[in-house]
């Protein structure tokens, strides 16, 4: 069994994946597997990841005969995973050659941390440098409600959620949802049962393009439909969704009733604070800080 498995989710990911895939088995921690599922694409994909399975043992392909949406395809990956740590890789990401050992460093080092992750550096279809992104996630208070009012504090973006994971902790969590920011939800709930750090180098380098999700599905409904094909219509009230969620996600979470009651008071001082800017954080509409 490989310390790491790294899932990397796809659909129609021809244009950039044989870049992705070659970021990362070019890292200097070797000691990973990486499994690719593919959503039933209809166009090169497939055959570029078989090539990379006939070339590296250390690749497997797993492939839908239909497109079951984002979050089937992203909680796959981790359901035939089985390693100690886990990451996510987007298709249209690159990982700097060491960001895989710094992240194992830290995560055999500091058991109270349960995520680990680098800041990011925004590129665009051509891999030219846009800008820089600090998500400033780097909670370490040993309190669970003290680390989740960092979280309601942070920046837009979800990067966070494509670092190297505990396989254990983020199995007890309800993964991805089918609904629109829960990555942020998700972020959320593993913030509420261990430390997250954050790398001081730039090493995940995300890609900011115009086949991107967000720019795509430009409507709500097509949004949804993108998270799960199963779900058609508007996409009512996303912010009652998120909230609820979230409220749900506290609440499941194996913290005392205590720290329960204390998370839930930080949502309430968190909305008389910032009025109605209180989840424009977590429902970013710019695309270069969307997860997908």
């Amino acid at each position: 069994m490989a310390d790491v498995t790294i899932g990397m989710p796809v659909y129609n990911g021809a244009n950039f994946i044989a870049e992705a895939i070659e970021s990362l088995l070019a890292q200097t921690f070797t000691d990973f597997e990486l499994i690719i599922s593919d959503n039933g694409s209809t166009d090169e994909t497939e055959s570029i990841c078989r090539s990379f399975v006939k070339r590296d043992p250390r690749v497997q392909y797993f492939r839908s005969d239909c497109n079951r949406g984002a979050a089937w395809n992203y909680n796959r990956t981790f359901e035939l995973s089985n390693s100690p740590y886990f990451k996510w890789a987007s298709h249209d990401d690159i990982c700097a050659p060491t960001l895989v050992e710094r992240c194992v460093e830290v995560l055999d080092q500091e058991d109270a941390v349960v995520l680990c992750y680098a800041k990011t550096t925004f590129i665009d279809e051509k891999s030219q440098v846009i800008n820089e992104y600090e998500d400033k996630l780097n909670l370490g208070a040993t309190k669970p409600h003290r680390r989740f009012w960092g979280f309601l504090r942070k920046p837009a973006g979800c990067n966070p959620v494509f670092g190297l994971m505990r396989r254990d902790v983020l199995a007890t969590t309800r993964l991805i949802g089918s609904y629109e920011s829960s990555d942020y939800n998700l972020l959320a709930e593993m913030c509420l049962r261990g430390q997250f750090r954050e790398l001081p180098e730039r090493l995940f380098y995300r890609r900011n393009h115009p086949l991107m999700s967000r720019r795509v599905n430009k409507s709500g409904g097509d949004f949804i439909s993108w998270f799960n094909t199963n779900c058609r219509g508007r996409n009512r009230l996303p912010h009652l969704r998120i909230l609820y969620e979230l409220i749900k996600r506290i609440w499941q979470a194996p913290i005392n009733d205590r720290e329960k009651l204390l998370c839930y008071g930080e949502i309430v001082r968190t909305s008389l604070t910032l009025g109605n800017r209180t989840f424009d954080w977590c429902r970013a509409r710019n695309d270069k800080e969307r997860m997908y």
